[in-house]
This record gives structure tokens, C-alpha cells and sequence, in this order.
């Protein structure tokens, strides 16, 4: 489509990391608007329908909020374990606990994309994807989980590691999109642009 009948593109979430990897494909939205809601998961949620539930939440309640033609893009990624949800770390307790809990352990990490179009470009198409990694540590050691516990980069982190970050020397095996443990898989998001009118992506 013509570049001035190009709807805007939203990126509904306040993760640099997110839109650092939109930038490394190509993309800058136009705006940036996070959906501030509860992430809570709700009793006995499973990590896969925690992650599509939210994703689609934000992506929904963002394009309320929107009146000219747009395309909106939201995420959420879930680390779990087994059928477990494992937090965000926000204090340094928390980040120690699911270290502790992950070591030597596999986990999964979930990533689930929503896109969708405001009400005013009907033409848009919503899209959802669900991407799974499965990630392995090795036997953390204590001082080891002390290290990457120092080096502060798993605040705000799910399961209180960055796959980006210190953790990467303790991490064996990664089965999957390392981009998706980041916050974004870019093939499949890459897809879904392609999969919109006009284009979005070579």
C-alpha cells in the first residue's frame, strides 16, 4: 500500500528488548504504548494459556485506545516449569529462587504474539502466534548463582535470568527461537507482518 495510507504500527509493550529486536528486522513502530494490566496468572493456569491470554489482553486494550488505522503488536513470555509459572523477578530473593529451582534443570519458555488491527483499518488482519524454547541450565554452583545474582540483569525478568545477559554462560542447551526467550520470535513475527495487506517486510 501507498506509504501515506501505511497504518502505524504500535508496539504494545515498554520492553526495550522487544523493540531492539523489531529494529534489528527492519521495523521501528511509530508509537510505542504499553497495556498497563494485571499479569497475574490466574489459579492453576497453565504457562501456554497464560502467555496467549495476556498477549491477546494487551494487544486488545491497546487498540481501544487507538482511533486512526493501526497495527498492533503485543507479546508475553512465560518461563515455566513443568506446569509451573515461574515470576518475574523483581527482587533479588525471587531472581534466587527460580536460579536455584532451574539449575541443571530444562525449562520451557513460552512466548505468544498478538497482532491486530484498530477499528478504524478494517482491512488488517488479527493474528496470533504461540512459539515454545526449551532452554537447559547447567548445575549452577552457589557462587555461580551469586555472580549472575551481582551482575543485576535479571530484574524484571521471567524465571530471573536474560538469555542476552551473564546467564548465557551457564545456559547448555537452547531447543527453539533464542530470540522468543528474549521477548520476540522474529521469524514468526516477521511471518505475520508478511501476512498483513501491504507491504510490511520484504
Amino acid at each position: 500500500m501507498p506509504e501515506a495510507l501505511k497504518p502505524k504500527f504500535v508496539l504494545a509493550s515498554a520492553s526495550p528488548r522487544r523493540l531492539e529486536l523489531l529494529r534489528q528486522i527492519g521495523i521501528t513502530p511509530d508509537a510505542v504504548a504499553a497495556a498497563d494490566l494485571d499479569e497475574t496468572p490466574r489459579p492453576n493456569e497453565l504457562p501456554r494459556a497464560c502467555a496467549q491470554r495476556l498477549a491477546a489482553a494487551k494487544a486488545a486494550h491497546v487498540a481501544t485506545q487507538i482511533a486512526e488505522p493501526a497495527l498492533i503488536l503485543a507479546a508475553d513470555t512465560i518461563v515455566g516449569l513443568g506446569r509451573r509459572i515461574l515470576p518475574k523477578a523483581e527482587d533479588r530473593d525471587t531472581a534466587k529462587r527460580c536460579l536455584t529451582m532451574l539449575s541443571g534443570r530444562r525449562h520451557t519458555v513460552v512466548t505468544a504474539i498478538a497482532m491486530v488491527p484498530s477499528a478504524a483499518w478494517p482491512e488488517g488482519r488479527r493474528i496470533e502466534r504461540l512459539v515454545e524454547t526449551v532452554v537447559t541450565f547447567s548445575r549452577l554452583t552457589p557462587a555461580q548463582i551469586d555472580a549472575l545474582l551481582d551482575h543485576g540483569d535479571w530484574s524484571g525478568k521471567a524465571g530471573g535470568y536474560a538469555l542476552q545477559g551473564m546467564a548465557a554462560a551457564c545456559i547448555r542447551y537452547v531447543g527453539g527461537s533464542p530470540s522468543a526467550v528474549i521477548g520476540l520470535p522474529l521469524f514468526e513475527t516477521a511471518q505475520m507482518l508478511r501476512g498483513q495487506p501491504g507491504k510490511w517486510l520484504a
